[in-house]
Order: C-alpha cells, then structure tokens, then sequence
C-alpha cells in the first residue's frame, strides 16, 4: 500500500515539522534532538503554573502535540509510530516545562508509556521536581481486564485538567480533576477495518460486510466481531455496552472519535444516529464528531462517554485557541425554515397502453442495470451512473402508478418528464436529459414528430452541456439513435445507440463530463456508462 511518506524512518519527524510549520504563530516548537527526542511544547509557557505532559506513539494525531496550547497540554512527548517515547525523551519534556509548581504526566494506559513516563517522573523527583502522575484507562471493550486501555476518553482528561491549571490550580487540584475524569470516562470503538503502518501493506483481518468491536488504537482485535448493519444499529450496539458504566441519571458529555478512516459523510450519520439512540436524551455536550485520538487510517468510530457536573462542564466549554479541540457544544434542534413557493407544473395523466409499455420496459431496464452501469462509472468516476439513472426510473413508474403522467400526450409528456428528471434524476445526466425533454416537448407542441422533436433536445443538449459526438459522454449513443430514426424507426435507433456506445470503448480521450479528468490509461477498453444507460432506454424501447 502506497503512502504519502518519504520514508517510514523519518515520517514522524517530518510529520512533527510540518505541523509546526502549519501553526503560523510560533506559539509553539519542539525541542532540539530530533530524531531521537521529539517534545512539542509551548514556546510562551509561564513555569509559575502546573504544567501538563501527555504523549505516546505517533499515528494518533491530532493527538498529542495537536493539544498543546493555552488550557490544554504544556508539551507533547512523541513516540515513533505506535511506540512509547523514550525515557529521556519523557524527562527532558519535564526538564524543559516544569517550574515550582510542578508538572502532572496524563498517560494512556500501556505499559510501555507507563513505564517510560513513570521512570522519568522518578527522575524527575530526583532532581528536586514536583511531578504526579495520572493513568487513564478508559475502554470498555473488556470489562475484566486489569488493566483498561487508554483510549480517547484522555482528551477529557486533558481539556478539563488543562482548565483547571489555566485558571491557577495547584498540581494536586490539577491531578485530582485529571485522575477524578479518568476514573469516570467510558470509551468504545468499533471499525471496519483495521490501520496500516506506513509503508506496510493493508491488512485484510476484518471481513466485508462485518465490524469489530472493542479494537485497540493500534489495530488490536476487538472483543468480538459481529454483522455491519446499518449506523443506527451499529451505534445502538455501542450506546448498550456504554450505558452501563455511567449513572442512569446523570446528564452525559459524548466525545464523537474517528479513527481515522471514517468520512465526514459517515460521522455526521454516525452522530445523528447517536442523538437518536437510548442515550440520546441525556446528551448534554457533544464534542465532535473529529478526529481526536486517531489510529492512522482505520476505518472506524470510537465514543467517549463523561457524566456531567458543574465544574466539568465548565472546563469543558471554556474556550481554547487551539484548532484540533472542537468545541464542546450543546445538541441543537433542527430548524426547519419554510420552504420558499416554487411554481411547479402538474399535468393532467392521460392513458396510452403502447407508451405505458414503453415507460415500463425502460424504467424496468434502467433498474435492472443499476449495478453494471455503477460499476463501469467506477472504473473511469465515482461509480454513481446506473444509481442516477434507477432514481430517475422509480421517479417515473412512481408518477406513472399515480395516474400522473399524460402518456396519451407526447407534448405535455415530455415536458412532465422534463420536470420529474430536473426534481429527481440529479447529477449533470439529470439536468441535460431534462433539458432535452423539455426542448423535444416544446418542438412537438409546433407540429414536429418524435425524431424531429428528440433532434431538438438533443441540439440543446449538446449546446448547453458542452459536448458532441465523439467527446466520450451518452451524446455518442443519443445522436447516432437520432439519426438512424427517421430512416429505420425505433430498432434502427436502438441499434445505432448500441454500436455508438459500445465505440466509446475505443475513445482514449474525452472532451466533457468526468471522464475528461481520467487519463487515457484508464479510460482504454471501458464503454462510457452515460451512453451505456442511453443504449439501454432505447433498445428496451424498442422491444417494447
């Protein structure tokens, strides 16, 4: 599996950098040492207050350098990929931060960061500094295990506890609110897919069509492997297992994690189905849904659930200037606003038993090629084609089965088939065909027949779109159909569609549409699915 990386040596490194080159304020630097010692910390930190230093292995981010600033983290100690930092790594982030009010280390629990961070803390005492220690230990996952994995319940921990020192804490106010946070969180993930290293090959552990739940950060199996359904019962399922570890009663901050690999699309449903779940109602602060304790590319989700009180609301909705903590908000309602009058033509249905053969032939065609259409679309675009068309297709029988279109009237047909493609179809397909209609539609109402009248639409077609024949789009079956009409009726059209589709096989290059930003290695061999679909109406037309 290709990444974008350099090499797996240095990646860590030039990550660190180029975050820190993105920061533009200077708020921020690392220490001199790399590659062996990397610490992001605040540059315009005042040693008079507690300090506050988490880290760990890399391939988490934002987490833990993407939380240092002014009410969260003092210093980030980071690790190569999925590795703890070193023990002098740990001591020197200490050294470099720490003043007489002491300095707390917030640690995920493993024992590699435990270890590490607990022997320079010794250390650190050692030499006269006051330093404590807080472990979190927030999945779920396994209720009996000894020791909990931290998860991303620790930016709880490092937003409530980073507030409490912004505001002048003593370092055992500050750790009794970190550990106080870390005792109460209760976090869970589930994925679809496990992470890959940078640099290695893709791990095909999770099987399509199911999900683990419970897996580690670091790709850890999960408790166990069950069906991916829909999000709703996917996070019903997560929502269960969480509702046991808070108060029944208690009103609830919900952090909302991607691990990585989850689209935004994905976690807006994601949160929308969580809002909707058994423990929606006692959502009272939502943070998220972002990416906040990450493990590379895992296509998965992880919930964070924090019972609510009045000081840890208060830290968790003070403000920080720091990008990657989204704000903890309050769920609002939707606000539907009215929707503005559109003037939308009805028309009168009408009965023609050759015509309502012919929708239903073509409507059932276009439906049944819903998988082969989407399928070519994604070999050369983003694999959407035969769904448009099988939208547009329901939208039609629909209107049909609801006595709605005026199949009796070819004029006033095609101008209400113009508008149920403009309403339903989508996609540029479905504003051109709708053009296309609507032109033929007005051509029939002066006189023309329906070869005449469709040479209109599609001229309009061609002018409005941009495209003409030989350019790679569904002009290249529309046209060639057009022309054969007049001579030999509707098979000679539906033939002359096939033979200009199938040559679009042969184009290495397209002039319009999608296909005109895939180079010809791409496009060679692969039939546009535009002109595929038009094949398609009009051979089931014909047999009709």
């Amino acid at each position: 599996m290709s990444h974008f990386i350099n090499a797996r040596t240095s990646v860590v490194t030039e990550a660190l950098d180029g975050f820190l080159l993105a920061q533009g304020d200077g708020r921020l630097g690392r220490l001199d040492g790399f590659n062996h010692t990397k610490v992001i910390l605040r540059t315009d930190w005042d040693r008079s207050r507690v300090a506050l230093i988490s880290g760990g292995g890399s391939g988490h981010e934002p987490s833990h350098a993407g939380f240092v600033g002014e009410g969260m983290l003092t210093a980030a100690v980071c690790g190569e990929v999925f590795a703890s930092p070193s023990v002098d790594a740990v001591l020197s982030a200490i050294l470099a931060v720490t003043g007489s009010a002491g300095c707390l280390l917030i640690v995920k629990n493993y024992t590699g960061d435990r270890l590490n961070f607990g022997l320079a803390a010794e250390r650190a005492r050692q030499r006269g500094l006051k330093v404590e220690m807080v472990v979190v230990g927030d999945d779920v996952a396994l209720p009996d295990a000894p020791h909990p994995r931290g998860v991303a319940g620790t930016v709880f921990v490092h937003k409530i506890a980073g507030h409490v020192a912004a505001q002048g804490g003593s370092l055992a106010e500050v750790r009794a609110a970190a550990a106080d946070v870390a005792a109460s969180v209760a976090s869970l993930g589930m994925a679809l897919s496990t992470c890959t290293r940078p640099g290695d090959q893709a791990e095909e552990r999770i099987s399509a069509g199911r999900a683990e739940l419970g897996l580690g950060i670091h790709g850890e199996p999960g408790a166990r492997e069950l069906d991916a359904g829909p999000a709703h019962d996917m996070v019903a399922t997560m929502v269960a297992e969480l509702r046991s570890h808070v108060p029944a009663d208690s009103p609830v901050a919900v952090l909302v994690n991607n691990l990585g690999g989850t689209t935004p699309l994905e976690m807006a449903v994601v949160t929308k189905a969580l809002l909707e779940s058994e423990l929606g109602s006692r959502i009272e602060l939502l943070v998220g849904p972002a990416g906040l304790m990450t493990a590379l590319d895992m296509h998965g989700i992880s919930l964070s659930v924090l019972p609510l009180n009045a000081a840890r609301r208060t830290a968790l909705m003070s403000a920080v200037s720091i990008p990657a903590w989204p704000a903890a908000k309050a769920p609002a309602p939707i606000v539907a606003l009215p929707l503005p009058a559109v003037s939308v033509h009805t028309y009168a249905g009408s009965a023609s038993p050759a015509m309502q053969r012919v929708i239903t032939a073509v409507c059932a065609a276009l439906a049944a090629g819903e998988a082969e259409f989407n399928e070519l679309d994604r070999r050369i675009g983003d694999g959407d084609t035969g769904s448009t068309f099988a939208t547009a297709a329901r939208a039609v029988s629909e209107a049909m089965a609801r006595g709605e279109l005026p199949l009796a009237e070819p004029a006033a047909l095609c101008s209400a088939l113009g508008d149920l493609l403009s309403r339903n179809m989508g996609a540029s397909s479905g504003v051109l065909l709708s053009i296309g209609f609507t032109a033929a539609g007005r051509a029939l109402a002066d006189g023309a027949g329906w070869p005449a009248a469709l040479r209109t639409g599609l001229d309009r077609m061609c002018e409005y779109g941009g495209a003409a024949p030989g350019d790679r789009t569904m002009i290249d079956a529309l046209a060639p159909a057009v022309d054969a009409w007049p001579q030999g009726g509707l098979a000679a059209a539906a033939q002359a569609a096939r033979t200009g589709a199938d040559a679009t096989a042969t184009l290495a290059r397209a002039q319009a549409g999608r296909s005109s930003y895939v180079n010809a290695r791409n496009l060679a061999g692969v039939p546009d699915p535009g002109a595929m679909a038009m094949a398609c109406v009009f051979e089931a037309a014909a047999r009709a």
